[in-house]
C-alpha cells in the first residue's frame, strides 16, 4: 500500500511589495528612508571638507569636533582646508577637493548669495554636498546641518525685552548680512523689537562678524547715548572679548542687578561666554551645538556616500528636518543660557577638556 504524501504548509513568500511596505512604515516612524540600495553599504570614497574659518573659539571647537570624528572613522577625510571667510578661497578649495577625487563635501560658506555656481557644479559632477551651519541662497544641497538661526534673534529679543522691561536702548552686533545666518538673526530680532517691545530703540550695527568693526561701532554709539542699556552679540565667538574689553575700559561692565548694568545677550555658547555669564561679565547666550554640528555634518557625509535619502519629520536626535529649496535641513536644537542653566553638564561648552 503506497502512503500519500503528507502536504506541508506553504513557506512565507517575502515579495519586494512586501518590502517596500516595510520601508514605508520605517519611514513614517522617522524621517531616515534608509531602505534604498546601498544604505546600508559602507561608506566609500573621500570627504573633502572646508573650515569657513579660524579666528573663532567657536569655529576652532567645530573643528575639534570634526578631528575627532575623523580619527574615529566617521568618514575617511582628505585633509582639512580653510577658507577663511573668503567666497573666492572656498570655490578654489571646492575645485581642489574635486581634483583629489572627493565623492561628497562638507562646506560652510559665510557668503550663502555667492556659492550656487559652485554648487551647480557640484551637482553636475553627482557630488553631493552639506551645508554647515548656513543655507546656501540657490543650488542643490544633500542636507544643512543648522541651529534655527531665527529662533536664536527671537530669543535674544525676549530675553532683553523682559530684562529691561520693555524699555531703554539696545545695541545690536549684526553678522554679516549677505549671510542666512546673519538676516535671520536681524529680522527675527527686529521683527519682535517691533511687535512685542515697541518702547526699546535698537541700534542696528551691521560687523560682517569682525570684532574689531563691532567694537568700534559699539564705540561710537556709547559716545552718543550713554544711557545705552543692553546689547545682542550675534556671534559671541568674535564679538564676546572685543566688547568686554571695550565696556572695561569704559567702566560700564557692572554686575547685574546694580546701578547702570547693561544686559548683555549673545550667541554661540562657547565656553568663553558661559564664563562670562558665571563671572556676572554677561548675562545670557544661546548655545548653538559646535559638537552637534560636525557630528552630524560627519554623519550626513557618511550617508550621503552611502546613498541613503532623507524625508521631512522628526528625527532621533531631537531635531526636526525641514524641506528647503534645494534640499533639506536638519535643524538642530539650541537652548537660552542663563545663571540658572550655565553648568548644565549637556551644553556642549561644558564637555571640553580644560587645557
Amino acid at each position: 500500500m503506497l502512503r500519500t504524501p503528507r502536504k506541508r504548509p506553504p513557506r512565507p513568500h517575502r515579495t519586494r511589495t512586501t518590502t517596500a511596505v516595510a520601508c514605508a512604515v520605517l519611514l513614517t516612524a522617522t524621517a531616515v528612508a534608509g531602505c534604498n540600495r546601498g544604505s546600508d553599504g559602507a561608506a566609500t570614497g573621500k570627504v573633502g571638507i572646508d573650515m569657513p574659518r579660524t579666528d573663532s573659539d567657536f569655529w576652532n571647537s567645530y573643528q575639534q569636533y570634526l578631528e575627532k570624528g575623523i580619527t574615529g572613522g566617521e568618514v575617511s577625510a582628505l585633509p582639512l582646508s580653510n577658507s577663511q571667510n573668503d567666497i573666492g578661497k572656498l570655490v578654489a578649495n571646492v575645485q581642489s577637493f574635486t581634483d583629489q577625487g572627493a565623492k561628497a563635501v562638507v562646506m560652510a560658506p559665510q557668503d550663502t548669495g555667492a556659492i550656487a555656481s559652485t554648487l551647480d557644479g557640484l551637482a553636475e559632477k553627482k557630488i553631493p554636498v552639506v551645508s554647515v551651519d548656513t543655507r546656501p541662497d540657490q543650488g542643490q544641497v544633500y542636507m544643512v546641518v543648522r541651529a534655527d538661526n531665527w529662533a536664536y534673534g527671537k530669543k535674544a529679543c525676549e530675553y532683553l525685552g523682559e530684562q529691561l522691561k520693555g524699555k531703554g536702548k539696545v545695541a545690536e552686533l549684526q553678522g554679516a548680512l549677505d549671510s542666512i545666518n546673519g538676516r535671520d538673526r536681524s529680522e527675527a530680532f527686529a521683527r519682535c523689537m517691533r511687535q512685542n517691545y515697541p518702547d526699546i530703540k535698537v541700534f542696528e550695527l551691521p560687523t560682517d562678524w569682525k570684532g574689531d568693526v563691532a567694537s568700534a561701532k559699539l564705540q561710537s554709539t556709547l559716545a552718543q547715548h550713554p544711557d545705552l542699556n543692553g546689547i545682542y552679540m550675534q556671534a559671541g565667538g568674535v564679538f564676546l572679548q572685543p566688547t568686554l574689553a571695550l565696556l572695561e575700559q569704559k567702566k560700564l561692565l557692572k554686575p547685574a542687578g546694580t546701578k547702570g548694568h547693561i544686559t548683555i545677550i549673545s550667541n554661540d555658547g562657547i565656553p568663553q561666554e558661559l564664563d562670562a555669564i558665571r563671572e556676572g561679565k554677561i548675562d545670557a547666550t544661546v548655545s548653538q551645538p559646535a559638537d552637534l554640528y560636525a557630528k552630524y555634518a560627519l554623519h550626513y557625509a557618511r550617508h550621503a556616500l552611502q546613498g541613503t535619502t532623507f524625508k521631512p519629520g522628526p528625527t532621533d536626535h531631537d531635531s526636526k528636518i525641514v524641506k528647503i529649496p534645494g534640499g533639506l535641513e536638519d535643524q538642530l536644537p539650541a537652548p537660552l543660557v542663563t545663571k540658572q542653566n550655565v553648568d548644565d553638564e549637556k551644553l556642549w561648552a561644558n564637555q571640553l577638556e580644560k587645557p
